[in-house]
């Protein structure tokens, strides 16, 4: 059996002792113990550092390489009916394709590997022991240089470096400049009132120092006209209390700490705008070079961020809310760190969910786009983001211009063409009432009244004759024939309708006018749920 380290290659003497796993490494106590279990059989020095790293390299992947190939045919050649122990089992499946050579990979192996890595010097003779030491420590060098992917062209790690460093810029300078303000305001608390601006503030304090001096100095070069003699006038009634000269240093040395931090500041955000454009140049028009460094810091890097997709980009930075929401099943959150793009922040609350999806779909293109095209030109990221603003116009005019045509297409409008119709009102159907004249109805109640008042005469004849002829027969059949009709007319009289009067006819109308306004306001009820139904349909169709 034999046993390749890189370009070494070494063959077992006493297999049997290497079948007791546990008790291998007593085998490798002292070189002398190990030259019996293995011997040197064939070695090959490297020609430089570029070729150990390549043969390295192409190991740790699990690649065959020129060299090592060269070296395993001829021992094919030799004796192929040995075996080859590999520490690595995909580097044992690539060498017994390709040569045709059987290979082992098992826990013995691994013991045995360990065994020769710490007798290594003793097994190669004529290597001095520094020499190899340098030799070991420039390729691990080397190689986790490779492992990190390590190269001065990588720029978005300075992008990362940079945006991290400017938040933390703009944390320090808060809190300086809240110190400075409730420090000095002890001295004169008016100056923080008509003083907004903290680097103006700064450097005012800085050249005046004690309130006294406002009146006898000329802050004309830090301050406007007008703030200037507010000051000055505000300093000779001041409420503050005095202060020493030692307190004055202190406050101005901080002072100046605050102005050197400000432009530092603003030199950092040159670079970083200069680096964007450079790496970034369409991710940097899409959502500008803040938000778009903030991105690539929190995905790793530039090629992490192409890989990740539009619905990832649109809540990149926002993943606790999310989880939260999905535990605690409520509504997710809309976006992230896109949130401080200007498209997003320009629109209203309705419509900034609409906008920060059409925006992250857009910005992932344009990320996939400088990640791996070859182009440095930023003309996709300027359409896209012309785009984004058509869509944001639309919304905020609520479809009042209808854009049609596809993407590549020029959007037209619709000819607008105005068809109007002029109604007229028709006052008869105000009311249901039959059309009667007054006369008419004065009539018919005259004839009512007379008819009554025949009816009451004849009864009371009746009444008459009922008296004296009470045992006469035919009398009693009259009577009941009567008493019929008698019956008939009053049933006619009762079913007849009463005399109506003005007052009853008023409320009539009234009674009508109010459910004829019930009846409009209930169809305009449901003729605006119907538009709004529509309205909803058509918004969807859109969106879609």
């Amino acid at each position: 059996m034999w046993f390749c380290f890189v370009f070494l290659l070494l063959q077992v003497l006493n297999e049997k002792k290497l079948q007791e796993v546990d008790s291998l490494w007593k085998e490798f106590e002292t070189p002398e113990k190990a030259n019996k279990i293995v011997k040197l059989k064939h070695f090959e020095k490297f020609q430089d550092t570029t070729e150990a790293l390549a043969a390295s390299t192409a190991l740790v992947e699990g690649k065959l390489s020129k060299n090592l190939k060269k070296i395993l045919k001829k021992i094919v050649a030799k004796d192929a009916h040995e075996q080859l122990a590999v520490a690595d089992a995909k580097l044992g499946g690539v060498i017994k394709d390709k040569l045709n050579l059987s290979c082992i990979h098992s826990p013995m192996v691994t013991e045995l590997m360990r065994g020769i890595r710490s007798q290594i010097e003793g097994l190669i003779t004529g290597l001095p022991s520094r020499e190899m030491a340098a030799m070991c420590l420039g390729l691990a060098h080397s190689l986790s240089r490779y492992k990190l992917k390590f190269s001065p062209d990588k720029v978005d790690t300075m992008i990362i470096q940079a945006i991290s460093l400017l938040d933390d810029l703009d944390k320090e300078l808060n809190n300086y400049i809240m110190r400075c303000r409730e420090w000095y305001g002890w001295h004169f608390p008016e100056l923080g009132k008509i003083i907004t601006d903290n680097l103006m503030y700064c450097k005012c304090v800085r050249k005046i120092g004690d309130r006294s001096n406002f009146a006898s100095s000329d802050v004309s070069d830090i301050l406007p006209e007008e703030i200037e003699e507010d000051v000055k006038a505000a300093a000779e009634i001041s409420m503050g209390t005095e202060v020493s000269e030692e307190d004055i240093n202190n406050i101005i040395h901080l002072c100046d700490q605050v102005i050197e931090i400000s432009e530092y500041r603003t030199q950092l955000y040159d670079y970083l705008k200069n680096r964007m454009m450079a790496i970034a140049p369409n991710l940097t028009v899409m959502v500008g070079e803040l938000v778009g460094a903030r991105l690539i810091a929190h995905a790793g890097s530039l090629l992490n961020l192409a890989k990740h997709p539009a619905s990832t980009v649109q809540l990149l930075g926002a993943e606790k809310a999310l989880f939260r929401a999905l535990k605690t099943k409520r509504d997710t959150p809309k976006f992230g760190l896109i949130y401080h793009a200007s498209l997003v922040g320009q629109t209203n609350t309705k419509n900034k969910g609409k906008i920060s999806r059409m925006l992250a779909a857009k910005t992932a293109l344009t990320i996939r786009y400088d990640a791996l095209g070859e182009d440095t030109s930023a003309e996709m990221g300027a359409e896209n983001r012309l785009k984004v603003e058509t869509r944001l116009r639309l919304l905020e005019e609520r479809g009042i211009r209808r854009i049609s045509g596809t993407g590549k297409a020029l959007a037209r409008t619709d000819k607008y063409q105005n068809k109007s119709e002029v109604k007229i009102f028709d006052p008869s159907g105000d009311s249901t009432l039959p059309a009667v004249s007054k006369k008419r109805k004065i009539q018919e109640v005259e004839e009512q009244d007379t008819e009554i008042a025949v009816k009451a005469k004849k009864f009371k004849a009746e009444m008459k004759e009922e008296t004296t002829v009470e045992n006469d027969e035919p009398v009693r059949k009259k009577k009941k024939k009567k008493d019929k009709e008698k019956q008939a007319e009053e049933e006619e009289v009762l079913n007849e309708e009463p005399p109506t009067s003005p007052t009853v006819e008023l409320h009539v109308l009234l009674c009508f006018y109010i459910m004829v306004w019930f009846t409009a306001t209930f169809v305009c009820f449901q003729n605006t749920e119907k538009k709004k139904k529509k309205k909803k349909k058509i918004k969807d169709q859109d969106e879609d």
